[in-house]
């Protein structure tokens, strides 16, 4: 068989169903017997870090890894910031690249290249993945697909890189039966002893759970919600971690964090006891100020990966496991425990919340008030499987104002922080979940990766595309507002953006423009005539809108601008 028809053969027997790749000469036996084949979606976009984001939303989606395809040189370098999304935010994919025929590598040669495109794209790959390596010899390939696969899954999901020589490819091979990848499942955790939570959680008058984003990598939002339940304590989340709780849940609190919501916050700050789950609990989500958000409080923090745990917050009660595991032994647990009322704690947060609503951040804004739009979205949203979310001022806005359903997600890029995610993510979404998805991107972002319309126009995907025009990047304009005098080079100085209702009308995609608080209702009901169908809605918004609240660095978490200036320049 040809090593190449043994490779699609193989990733349909995992069940991948699609491929997204940029095409180039070292990937066309790939790409050739993918079409012979007929069994896979080989899905074409314009760039390959496009076709990286791509391959991250299908891997958390559907929790099988993504794939990605790209030539050498350039096609396997521009997949890097996409393969660092993946390792970051523990996305299972599986990221091939073509490479020059193994006769034109280098190797121990003192020069810089001997093949056309040759990269040594696997050191390059090596600290953004869970492994990476290249396939030495023909027979070598089924073994090298398999591990691959139960790499990128076994553990703390991931990326793994493996980059396949063209004359590999091309070789006849004598491969065995293709199976499925059986992941051995996570080494098990012993039965874990609650009886020291239940008997903190009998203590404590203000616990809170701290929801982040390992409990989508585990798969256990839905037991996060049930677990939350027995015990009736009050969830708030990272960023990675807004869909956990539904909106409406009385449960639910809202986010923390450095933009976190205001009340969110504050209740951080007067809480007793944290249980934390799958957060690693970095500066954006504790301020720089580690030793205050650990005051005196009982801390229970779990997470898969060890290192993790007392690593910024110390002295916590550690509790290494898989986060699916700890929710489903938590719950059975909890059948015996008798939560406490927190009738008092409840209330607290229920008026903190009327206090400092989300909509109130901005009392004198001009124009629309992004936090109220966001609210004005999701009512008419609720056909959208999933919001993809971009980097900057309105990941903030959507993630302190979206109202999700049950079944609704937020994805988001949050470690890699890349602008250009929520386009290309939202296709991958599409196309595996065949629902609408809903864009938020700024001008900024969308501009990254705006090639990819035309793959949305091709595929013939609902994404309804929101682009929150300030026409700046906002969120580092803001950082230059309160540290560098108002100084917007590169921000607002020498930058510029065009018409979005134009351009996606040059792709074939109906657009619209509002720019007033009147617009909005109609603006949304627009966006959502034609559910099939994909349509941009430009949201003028003014330049010097800030993301509020944000917390003064150098304060504990609950003291946030604009009521609390900032103690020197932060670093993150």
């Amino acid at each position: 068989m040809k090593a190449s028809d043994y490779i699609a053969q193989f990733l349909h027997e995992q069940g991948v169903t699609h491929v997204f790749e940029l095409v180039g000469g070292m990937i066309t036996h790939m790409l050739d017997s993918l079409n012979q084949q007929g069994k896979i979606t080989v899905v074409s976009m314009h760039h390959e870090q496009g076709a990286a984001f791509a391959a991250d939303a299908y891997g958390r989606v559907t929790g099988k890894p993504g794939v990605a395809m790209a030539t050498s040189g350039p096609g396997a370098t521009n997949l890097l910031t996409g393969i660092g999304s993946c390792y970051f935010d523990s996305s299972p994919a599986v990221f091939i690249t073509g490479q020059v025929n193994r006769h034109e590598l280098k190797g121990e040669r003192a020069i810089r290249q001997l093949g056309f495109q040759e990269t040594d794209i696997v050191t390059m790959a090596t600290p953004i993945t869970k492994a990476a390596w290249q396939v030495k010899e023909p027979e070598d390939l089924p073994g090298d697909l398999r591990r691959a696969f139960e790499i990128a899954l076994e553990g703390r999901p991931g990326p793994v890189l493996l980059d396949i020589p063209m004359d590999v490819q091309r070789a006849d091979i004598t491969p065995p039966d293709v199976q499925s990848v059986v992941v051995p499942p996570v080494e098990a955790t012993a039965e874990i002893d609650f009886t020291p939570l239940f008997d903190a959680l009998r203590t404590a008058e203000r616990p809170l759970i701290i929801a982040g984003g390992g409990i989508r990598a585990a798969g256990a939002r839905m037991l996060l919600r049930e677990f939350a339940e027995k015990v009736n304590v009050p969830v708030i989340n990272s960023l990675m971690a807004v869909d956990v709780m539904p909106y409406d849940h009385p449960l639910r609190v809202g986010m923390l964090g450095s933009y976190g919501n205001r009340w969110s916050n504050m209740a951080v700050g007067r809480s007793d006891l944290f249980l934390v789950v799958g957060s690693r609990l970095d500066i954006r989500q504790t301020g720089a100020q580690a030793d205050a958000f650990r005051g005196d409080r009982v801390i229970f923090h779990v997470d898969v990966a060890s290192g993790e745990i007392n690593n910024r917050v110390m002295d916590v009660n550690a509790i290494v496991a898989d986060v699916h595991d700890f929710l489903s032994q938590g719950v059975a647990a909890a059948q015996s425990y008798t939560p406490k009322a927190y009738s008092t704690w409840h209330e607290d947060i229920d008026t903190l919340r009327e206090q400092w609503h989300d909509t109130k951040e901005l009392p004198d804004i001009q124009g629309i008030n992004p936090n109220v739009f966001m609210h004005t979205l999701s009512g008419v949203s609720k056909a959208a499987v999933a919001y993809s979310v971009d980097v900057g001022q309105h990941q903030m806005w959507a993630a302190q104002s979206l109202e999700l359903g049950a079944d609704q997600q937020f994805m988001t890029s949050g470690g890699m922080g890349s602008m250009g995610f929520s386009l290309p993510a939202a296709i991958g979404m599409a196309l595996v979940t065949h629902k609408p998805v809903v864009v938020v991107v700024g001008d900024g972002g969308l501009q990254v990766n705006i090639q990819e319309l035309q793959t949305i126009v091709r595929n013939k995907l609902p994404v309804k595309i929101v682009v929150i025009n300030n026409g700046a990047h906002g969120m580092v304009r803001q950082f230059q507002q309160n540290y560098f005098h108002s100084r917007y080079q590169s921000t607002v100085w020498g930058y510029d953006a065009p018409d979005f209702v134009r351009v996606a009308e040059a792709y074939g995609i109906v657009g619209k423009t509002i720019s007033t608080p009147e617009e909005m209702q109609s603006g949304v009901d627009w966006l959502w005539q034609d559910t099939s169908a994909p349509a941009l809605l430009q949201v003028m918004v003014d330049t010097e809108t800030n993301a509020y609240p944000k917390i003064a660095f150098g304060h504990p978490i609950d003291r946030m601008e604009p009521q609390f200036e900032s103690i020197g320049m932060e670093s993150t």
